[in-house]
This record gives C-alpha cells, sequence and structure tokens, in this order.
C-alpha cells in the first residue's frame, strides 16, 4: 500500500497509512575551584630554627637538657607515636567539624605515668573563627522555587496569540526529543497547535473523522479497507486499516487506557495483537506486495502505545516487531516486499519511522540498522542528496523525495544541510500543497518534513493545507467526517485510506514533537 505498492517500475504511488517546567530543589555547584590550596613551607637552610635564625652554637653546649626534653627522651617509642597521632587526629576533627565557642583549647599530658619530676603542659590554642572561615568558602545546596512558564497552564486565545507569533524552525539541530510522542496532550498540545499553525477548524475535523472511524470499527476491533463505508479500497488487508485508524486515534491522544476513545484503541490493538506470530509478523492475511506495509504501520501502532502507556503487557509485543523489522532489512540497508530481498524508498520510509517510534518508547534498537539505511538513501538520491527516487538510479519524484528527506532528518541531518535546503525548495516549486492536484501519499509526508523543517516553508504549506483540507471533509449524511478518495491518486486505497492520511497531515502539529525547533517552546 503506498507507492509503487503495485508497480514494480519504480512510479511513485500511495502507502498505507501510519501512521520544561516545574518546581524543585536547584543544586548549586561545589567543589568547582574552590578546594583550598596549602602553601608548601620554603625550604630552611640545614640547622636553621623554625624562625629562619641560625642556631646559637654556644648556648647549646652550655645548657643542659630541659625537663620537657628529659620527659621526651625518657618516653617509650610506642607512647610518643601515640601521642603524635592523637594530635593528628584531633586536629583533623577540629577542621572538619563546625566548632564552637565551647572546644577552644587542648590540652595534652606528655610522659611518664612512674615519672617523679614535675611535668609541664604544653597548650594548643585553636581559633574557631579560622576554622569556620574557611568552612564558609565553600557553598550548600539551596532549594529554588521556579516559576512554571505560563504556556504550560491551560492556555486561553491571548496566550496562544503571542505563541504563535514566534519564529520556529530556525534553531539549530537537536536530539530527537524523548518521548517523540509527547505533544498530544494538554497544555503542551495546546501550545503546539499554536506555535504550528494549527486552528479550531483542522481541531473539529480531526474530531469529525475520528467519529466517522469510531462508527465504522468491525466488532472483533478491526477495520476493513473495503467496507462497510462508501468508497471502500478495490483489495482487503485489514492488517493496514486496522493499523491506520490506530494511529489516527493515537495521534490525537488516545490510548487504550485514555481518552474519549480509549475503548475503540483497546478493541483495535487487541485484534492487532492477535494477528502476530512468534516471529512478529503481523500481516499474513495482505497480499503480498503489501504485506511489508501493513506490517511496518502495525509496528509503529505497538510502540507508540507502548511509548504512551508504559502498559508492560505491550513491551514484548512492539520488541518483537521491532526485532522482525531489524531481520528483515536488506543487504542495500533499505526494505521492500520480502524480507532481505531487496530495498525501495517508500517501504524502507516506514520501517524508519518504526524503529524511531520504538527507539523512542525505549524499546531496544540496533543503532546500526538505521545507520546502514544511510547506504541505501545514497543509492537512492540524486542532485547530491536533495531528491529522491523510488529505488537506485530510478527517477526521483516528490512523493519519494519527501520521504527520503523526511528519513534524512531522522537519522541526523542538520536543517542547514544544503541538499535538504534544496530539497525542499524543490518541492514547492514542483508539488505544491494542491486539492486540484491529490495526492494523499505525498502530502502525509511532505507535511511532516515541512513542520520538522518550519519557517517559511512551512507557513507557505500549512496556510493553503489547514484551510483545504478541512473544507474537502464530508460534512453531512452517513460518511460524515470522512474524506472522499475519488480524485487522489491513490484513490483505489478506498474511503478509509483517504481519511486516515488526511487526519495525519491535520495532527501534524502535535503527532510529533519538531526535531528542530525545540527552542520554539522553552
Amino acid at each position: 500500500m503506498g507507492p509503487n505498492s503495485t508497480q514494480p517500475n519504480g512510479v511513485s504511488q500511495a502507502a498505507p497509512p501510519v501512521v520544561p517546567s516545574g518546581i524543585g530543589s536547584a543544586k548549586s555547584l561545589r567543589w568547582r575551584d574552590e578546594l583550598p590550596t596549602f602553601e608548601k613551607a620554603k625550604p630552611q637552610p640545614e640547622g636553621a630554627s623554625p624562625s629562619g635564625d641560625p642556631p646559637d652554637a654556644e648556648s647549646d653546649e652550655q645548657e643542659g637538657p630541659s625537663t620537657e626534653e628529659r620527659i621526651v627522651k625518657g618516653a617509650p617509642p610506642w607512647l610518643i607515636s601515640t601521642v603524635i597521632h592523637l594530635v593528628l587526629l584531633l586536629a583533623l576533627a577540629l577542621i572538619s567539624t563546625p566548632a564552637g565557642d565551647a572546644i577552644s583549647r587542648v590540652l595534652l599530658e606528655i610522659g611518664q605515668s612512674e615519672a617523679k619530676a614535675e611535668v609541664n603542659f604544653t597548650e594548643f590554642v585553636v581559633d574557631p573563627s579560622d576554622v569556620l572561615a574557611e568552612a564558609s568558602d565553600f557553598e550548600t545546596d539551596q532549594e529554588v522555587m521556579v516559576d512554571i512558564p505560563s504556556i504550560f497552564d491551560d492556555t486561553n486565545d491571548s496566550a496562544l496569540s503571542d505563541l504563535s507569533m514566534l519564529e520556529i524552525g530556525t534553531g539549530p539541530a537537536i536530539e530527537i526529543a524523548r518521548p517523540m510522542f509527547n505533544g498530544r496532550s494538554g497544555a503542551m498540545k495546546s501550545t503546539l497547535l499554536a506555535l504550528y499553525g494549527g486552528t479550531k477548524e483542522t481541531q473539529q475535523a480531526v474530531e469529525l473523522g475520528l467519529a466517522w472511524l469510531s462508527r465504522n470499527q468491525a466488532s472483533d476491533g478491526g477495520w476493513s479497507k473495503r467496507g462497510p463505508y462508501a468508497d471502500g479500497g478495490v483489495a482487503e488487508n485489514r492488517t493496514a486499516a486496522t493499523a491506520m485508524a490506530l494511529l489516527a486515534f493515537l495521534g490525537d491522544g488516545n490510548t487504550h487506557l485514555k481518552g474519549p476513545y480509549a475503548a475503540n484503541v483497546d478493541k483495535g490493538i487487541k485484534y492487532l495483537v492477535k494477528q502476530q506470530s512468534r516471529s512478529g509478523f503481523m500481516a499474513k492475511d495482505a497480499r503480498g506486495h503489501e504485506q511489508a506495509y501493513a506490517q511496518a504501520q502495525a509496528t509503529i501502532v505497538l510502540c507508540e502505545l507502548y511509548g504512551m502507556s508504559k502498559d508492560s503487557w505491550l513491551r514484548d509485543k512492539a520488541q518483537v516487531a521491532i526485532e522482525y523489522a531489524q531481520e528483515a532489512q536488506s543487504e542495500q540497508g533499505g526494505w521492500r516486499y520480502y524480507p532481505k530481498s531487496d530495498s525501495d524508498t517508500s517501504i524502507t520510509g516506514w520501517f524508519v519511522l518504526a524503529l524511531e517510534s520504538g527507539s523512542s518508547a525505549g524499546l531496544e534498537v540496533n543503532r546500526s540498522v538505521l545507520y546502514n539505511v544511510e547506504g541505501y538513501l545514497d543509492l537512492a538520491q540524486s542532485s547530491g542528496g536533495a531528491q529522491y527516487g523510488y529505488q537506485p538510479r530510478s527517477r526521483p519524484s516528490p512523493a519519494m523525495t519527501a520521504e527520503g528527506l523526511l528519513c534524512r532528518q531522522y537519522l541526523g541531518w542538520p536543517r542547514n544541510h544544503e541538499p535538504m535546503i534544496r530539497g525542499i525548495d524543490a518541492l514547492w516549486e514542483v508539488a505544491p500543497f494542491d486539492y486540484n492536484d491529490r495526492d494523499g501519499y505525498y502530502w502525509y509526508y511532505a507535511t511532516q518534513l515541512l513542520h520538522h523543517y518550519g519557517g517559511e516553508p512551512w507557513k507557505r504549506w500549512n496556510e493553503k493545507m489547514r484551510v483545504e483540507l478541512p473544507a474537502k471533509q464530508e460534512s453531512r449524511g452517513r460518511e460524515r467526517g470522512s474524506w472522499d478518495p475519488q480524485g487522489d491518486r491513490w484513490g483505489d486505497h478506498g474511503r478509509l485510506y483517504a481519511t486516515c492520511f488526511s487526519l495525519f497531515c491535520l495532527e501534524v502539529y502535535y503527532r510529533h514533537m519538531p526535531l528542530y525547533a525545540g527552542h520554539a517552546i522553552e
């Protein structure tokens, strides 16, 4: 399901659906270039006294040993050692312990217990202020109250209008937000809608579309490409249809545990996992050349739902789907109809999004698999990476170029990479958003690509998309909330396909966290 899903000659086709604030304790820095330094004593000439004056040799010869000297000389070695260690321990204790006025003098008696001679006492005086002065040089932990930015509160119209004036998509490349589906509900959703140009009309269209999907869910929890609605698809693929519908519900913040469509998601995910084999494969009932599309889309569903809910029973299901995807990669670095057989840009893009979703959800993803995708994209590119074809050496198309550049974004190309800039400029010149030239598959990838890129290209695209898509939605009758597939380049996939891809475009504002403009919501 998608570009070239039925034509091996490389002509683009449509693909199946896909799919800081707070209050806390601020710790001040410790030991940062503030460790006390100790000066080494200057070397004294041999025989010099502690004061630096030469010794008085004559007086040493005439005067006999003093009482203190006799005591020291008569003391056993163990006693002297004990006294020295005791002095050191007391000194260390006084330095490391905040000393009050009550501890200011230490008296030591040196001598042998059997000595009859008069014993003098040596007095050591420690000034507590000296110790505390040293201790005061170090900073201590402080608790700081941090104001929560108002944009994360329940937003009002005036706040949103202010936010919408922020320039977006001009920052440096940043690591993909974890999780990438963190903006689908609450205040963050409202903020992203304002920042990226969503409107009440786009949100109303999403609500009507989800209601239509809810009405057309089968009793076993799945969905069908062929009906029970009007203008069904030519071929059946229930795994893909179920995955597409679930991605639309998840994109608007619903899970099987919360949201107005929690019951639909719960029934749908149970249907999907029933299709999964021990190897992780879920598309055995689809036509051969559509199985890979359905498998990749279903994998995205499992990864996103686990990432959004952290429900433990989903982890193993999602992990085995990831492992299947990794095993299915071809030697070229991409994916196609059958595991390890070949590569094309259309199916490769779905699996890249599946692996990125798994990584974002905290699943185990072998990053070397994603690095290998770069090798395939190098084969499929032209114009130095600005354009992409369906397969290596095939003619580039707008749909494959949008999909290839989106993969490059996820795989690490910076926003100011010259081939990306040229490719995006070429897309607008050749294939701007135009409802009279419908290509839902191309719109799906171009909308994501330009949303992440931001700036003037996104503004031009969105100003047309957010008006024309809602205006063409069915507004009455049994199919209210859906989109007519007639006239779409891939209309033979039917009404559910056309509706889900339209919803993916209208959810783009918050469906995935932006790759380049994280600074716009700080």
